[in-house]
Order: C-alpha cells, then sequence, then structure tokens
C-alpha cells in the first residue's frame, strides 16, 4: 500500500511601504495595503478560488467511496487576516473545504515568524494565537505543526511535543536521510511521542517547479506519467508527502501550463491501483514508526542549501532581525495592542527574505512578489521602521504588565 499525503502552505505577507527617513516619528503607516490589497486580488483569482473550487469538486467526487481524496493546509494568521480584509470569498471558499471532513489545517507561527530562534515565549504565543483562529475559522483543533518553512531541528519537534502537538512535518534532506526514504514516519531525536512526516521534494518539486519547465528532460509530465513514478514506492515505502506552496496552482505555474487539468485528472488515475489512497497528516502519523531520524542543526525546505541563509545569511538580515526582538520585552510591558500588532507583522519571515543577497544578481525566486528594487532598500526601510517603532516605545509609559493575551 502506498497512500499520497497532499499538504499546501498559504500565505502572504503584509508587504511594508518604503518607509523613509523622513517619515521616522511623523507616521505609524509602515505597511503598503494597496500593494496587499492588490496582490491578494491577483492571488485570489489565479489561484485561491479556482483551485479551492477544484479540490472541493475533487472531495465531493470520491466522497463515500471506498477511497477518499482528502488534503492538508496550513494557512497563515496574517494571510487568514488578509482574507477577511480583502477577500472575504476566499476564506469562504476555506471553509467549504472543511465542512467536507476531508480537509484538514495545520498548527504554525501567526504571523509566520523565525521566533523559534530568537524568542521561545513569542514562538509559544503566536502558536496559541493560530490556534485560536483556526479554531475559530474552521473548528479544527490542530494537532499537527509545521514551523515556518519548515524549519527543523530536534530541539523544534521536542518543543513541538512539550505543547501538545502529536506530529509535525521537515524537509526530507538528503544528507540526513543518507540511504534512508521520506516516504515513511519517522521518530524526532530525544523526544517520546511525537512523530515525523518528511516531504518527498523530488516528486514535490516535480510539480512546484518543473511542471512548466520545457527544458526538463520529462517535460510534459502528464498524469500517468506521475502515477507511474508514485507507483514505484509500492513496497520501499508508506507515504508519500507531496507538501507545496499552494500558489504553486495558478501564480508559480499558470493556468496554460495545464496545472489545474493535471491537479484535477490526479486523483483518478492514482486510485486506479486498489492499494492506493490519500490520507490527511493526522492519518499519516498513525502509521508505524520506521526507526529515529536525528537532525542536529536547523534546516529548512528553501534553496539547494536547505538551511536558514535564505533568511539569515548576511549581515543585514541579522542585525536587522536581532533590532526587532530586542524591542520585544519592553513592547509586551506597554499595553498597547496596535504596538504589539505591528511589531508582530515586522516579525513575518518574508521582510528578511527580501534581504537576501545570495541570488539577487541572478534576479531568481527572492524577487518574486517582493516591492524591493534591491535587497539594501528592503534593509533601509525596516531599519527605519526599527527607528519609528523606538519613538513610540519611548513615548508610552509601561503602566500596565503584558498579560500574555495573543
Amino acid at each position: 500500500m502506498v497512500a499520497i499525503c497532499f499538504y499546501f502552505q498559504v500565505h502572504q505577507p503584509y508587504r511594508l511601504r518604503q518607509y523613509s527617513v523622513f517619515e521616522i516619528g511623523e507616521t505609524n503607516n509602515y505597511f503598503d495595503n494597496h500593494k496587499n490589497r492588490e496582490i491578494m486580488k491577483k492571488v485570489a483569482s489565479k489561484c485561491y478560488i479556482p483551485m479551492n473550487k477544484l479540490l472541493l469538486n475533487l472531495i465531493n467526487k470520491h466522497k463515500g467511496t471506498e477511497k477518499e481524496f482528502k488534503i492538508s493546509f496550513s494557512i497563515s494568521g496574517v494571510a487568514l487576516q488578509q482574507f477577511e480584509e480583502y477577500a472575504p470569498e476566499v476564506l469562504e471558499s476555506f471553509k467549504k473545504l472543511s465542512e467536507t471532513g476531508c480537509c484538514e489545517f495545520l498548527s504554525e507561527t501567526f504571523y509566520h515568524s523565525l521566533s523559534f530562534i530568537y524568542s521561545r515565549r513569542e514562538f509559544e504565543e503566536q502558536i496559541i494565537k493560530h490556534r485560536k483562529a483556526i479554531q475559530k475559522h474552521f473548528k479544527q483543533t490542530p494537532t499537527i505543526f509545521r514551523n515556518t518553512e519548515l524549519i527543523y531541528s530536534n530541539e523544534v519537534a521536542k518543543e513541538a511535543e512539550k505543547l501538545g502537538f502529536k506530529g509535525i512535518i521537515a524537509e526530507g534532506i538528503d544528507r540526513i536521510l543518507g540511504w534512508k526514504s521520506p516516504n515513511f514516519i519517522y521518530k524526532p531525536y530525544n523526544t517520546k511521542y511525537i512523530k515525523l512526516l518528511l516531504k518527498n521534494y523530488n516528486l514535490s518539486d516535480d510539480i512546484a517547479f518543473r511542471f512548466s519547465n520545457r527544458n526538463w528532460e520529462e517535460w510534459p509530465l502528464t498524469v500517468k506519467k506521475y502515477c507511474n513514478w508514485l507507483n514505484k514506492t509500492n513496497g520501499c515505502g508508506e507515504v508519500i508527502n507531496l507538501f507545496m506552496d499552494y500558489e504553486t496552482f495558478g501564480e508559480h505555474q499558470w493556468e496554460d501550463t495545464g496545472i489545474f487539468e493535471f491537479m484535477e485528472n490526479l486523483p483518478s488515475e492514482f486510485l486506479k491501483r486498489p492499494e492506493n489512497n490519500f490520507i490527511t497528516v493526522s492519518e499519516a502519523i498513525k502509521l508505524n514508526v520506521k526507526e529515529t531520524l536525528d537532525y542536529p542543526t536547523l534546516t529548512s525546505w528553501a534553496d539547494t542549501e536547505r538551511d536558514l541563509s535564505a533568511w539569515l545569511g548576511n549581515k543585514i538580515q541579522k542585525s536587522s532581525i536581532e533590532e526587532l526582538y530586542k524591542l520585544e520585552e519592553e513592547i509586551k510591558l506597554i499595553n498597547d495592542k496596535q504596538l504589539i500588532e505591528d511589531w508582530r507583522k515586522l516579525t513575518t519571515s518574508d521582510h528578511f527574505y527580501y534581504m537576501c543577497t545570495k541570488y539577487f544578481s541572478d534576479g531568481d525566486v527572492h524577487k518574486y512578489f517582493n516591492p524591493y528594487d534591491s535587497p539594501y532598500d528592503s534593509f533601509i526601510a525596516f531599519m527605519n521602521i526599527i527607528k519609528d517603532l523606538r519613538i513610540r516605545i519611548k513615548k508610552k509609559t509601561p503602566k500596565i504588565q503584558y498579560t500574555n493575551d495573543v
């Protein structure tokens, strides 16, 4: 038997304005509301609305049969907020998916942050806030955790277990796995009961990155060809974790590539084999553990390095995020919800991603939806905002202790 576990990441940051030095102390208007609305509307029309409709049709098509079609999502809290602000129809379409009973929602940090690295207190508070949002919108309480950008290590797993999660997901990295397969369930090192699901990056990236690449030797990727690759796992794996950004459909891979038709026809072709099925992440962790896996250092699903260099690879990235977290204690002593909210929106990992310099000259994915002409423009705007935050803090008197009201 082999099962497919589809997991889609849904995220849109609150992009910043080109906040200048002349605005410091004059305005707290940090976020580019026009740009955020424009991008949300664009992605909603190209991806979220048509893809949610397609998935709902697939679920209904197979509903009540022996082999149901199932999917899992992780939606960042800032994406949920923007659905409410700019595209409520998208939120409603996700609710319809949830109501089918074949769609599961995962837990993550509300602001899609790197808080695990810089503040365990903030890390936990963002998880609690995100859990409440998922309960509110989808009437589910997540049991599986995914850290921002699949940032993972033994320590992340231990922290997730301490917070009560039954499972956690990570990138299946060759240098960690060695000869082992990502198509089994593993136990994180030095944990008691939490289970680990690993992304099969080869089969995931065939869809997410290579699907429309005419220079790829396997182009065009047909449903039959892809299912033949999936079926080869029978006997040497139990679950194929296909993890990818949801914007793969319609945004990264445009509609005219045939990506929607591919996804529409995939379940029926895959289910022609009686031993095949689809499962959610919480169903996947019910499978038996193969063995223990040791991830001693932090990893991610980004770039070929699978490390944190996309966000923390240069001095401007490190200094900006360090300056941001230096403000945490003071801000939380001030009982000002707007100040805390603004600070937390700045913890979103995308702000530091835009400062990445390692591939900037190549014009790669780091420029995707990037509002800045260069990483240095991003850094300047961000640090100007930090300076304004310091002024706001000085103007406030910390009369009321922060109450942990996340």
